[in-house]
């Protein structure tokens, strides 16, 4: 298999100007701007291992960590645009436009997108022993008691800061929310009590839930997950509106020339294919996206979310500057 994927990708590289031809010419950066050990950088490694494999050059990942992820952003931005420094950022690209209203670079013109890597779907969660059983009870819950409970998210601009803040618009009720510094405080808080409920990646969230330390109402997603066949919809439980996904996505600087694009963006879609990939991204609770590993398919995945979460961040009024 992995035999057919390299001959295709060697094959591409032959039909590139001569200029592109010798790309890779040394290893490849891939900047996380997320501290080491959570589900991007796991998705960043996984990736890393198995384009460098097509490439033919080792991918180095470095994680640069500050801001909300526009630290390390803002690194990549810099790079020079070679195709030898790539980003691996997710849908808090989409939101820092909104966000940072001083943000130092655009993300729609600064960098130029490679490709969709994964889609991962979170999940509605409750310290376990709240009273609610169902999606539909926790919803007419919240529309009654409103600021009387308390929703944690992992921290301004994270994905499950947009859950709560989506769950909220959708429901019309404003809940009381405690900011935490990421996902494994807010895992800890429900799991101990101090706050009533979270939204969290399912990644993070299925053995929690599995073992019962936290109940869990709804998945974020069109359709039931593996890692959690239980627990149905939001839209099963009559909240429609709530599908919200933690995708991926691959850019490098602006400059870059469009046919190192194309070659980085074919071994992405070559890499996502791989079986050994696919099995490491079930661990996880998320799904490659190879159909999506296109620049066109990021672009507009990007101005998408842009678009989608401005309104409902600007209703809110919180900001990172």
């Amino acid at each position: 298999m992995r035999t057919a994927l390299l001959a295709s990708v060697v094959a591409l590289f032959a039909s590139f100007p001569a200029q592109a031809q010798d790309f890779p010419k040394r290893p490849i950066t891939m900047i996380v701007p997320f501290a080491a050990g959570g589900p991007t950088d796991t998705v960043a490694r996984v990736t890393a291992e198995n384009m460098s494999r097509l490439l033919g050059q080792s991918i180095i990942v470095e994680n640069i960590a500050g801001a909300g992820g526009t630290t390390g952003s803002l690194r990549a931005v810099r790079a020079d645009p070679d195709g030898h420094t790539l980003l691996l950022h997710h849908l808090g690209l989409a939101t820092a436009v909104t966000l940072y209203r001083k943000l130092a670079f655009d993300p729609t013109t600064d960098l130029k997108p490679v490709g969709v890597v994964s889609d991962a779907n979170m999940a509605i969660i409750a310290r376990p022993d709240y009273a609610a059983a169902t999606m539909a009870e926790l919803a007419a819950d919240i529309r009654k008691r409103g600021d009387q409970i308390t929703f944690a998210h992992a921290g301004l601009g994270a994905a499950s800061q947009l859950c709560g803040m989506l769950l909220m618009s959708q429901l019309q009720k404003q809940m009381t929310v405690v900011p935490f510094r990421g996902g494994g405080p807010v895992l800890q808080a429900l799991t101990g009590k101090q706050v009533d409920l979270g939204c969290e990646q399912a990644t993070t969230a299925a053995p929690q839930v599995q073992s019962n330390s936290v109940k869990a109402y709804a998945v974020t997603s069109a359709s039931r997950l593996p890692s959690m066949p239980t627990v149905p919809t939001a839209a099963e439980g009559g909240v429609n509106g709530l599908e919200i996904s933690v995708w991926h996505g691959l850019y490098v600087p602006a400059k870059t020339p469009d046919a190192i694009v194309q070659i980085l963006s074919k071994a992405l879609g070559e890499a996502l294919r791989d079986p050994t990939l696919v099995k490491r991204f079930a661990d996880i609770a998320t799904d490659p996206t190879p159909t999506k590993a296109t620049p066109a398919a990021l672009a507009a995945t990007l101005k998408s979310d842009i678009e989608r979460w401005r309104p409902l961040i600007n209703a809110a009024g919180q900001y990172a500057d």
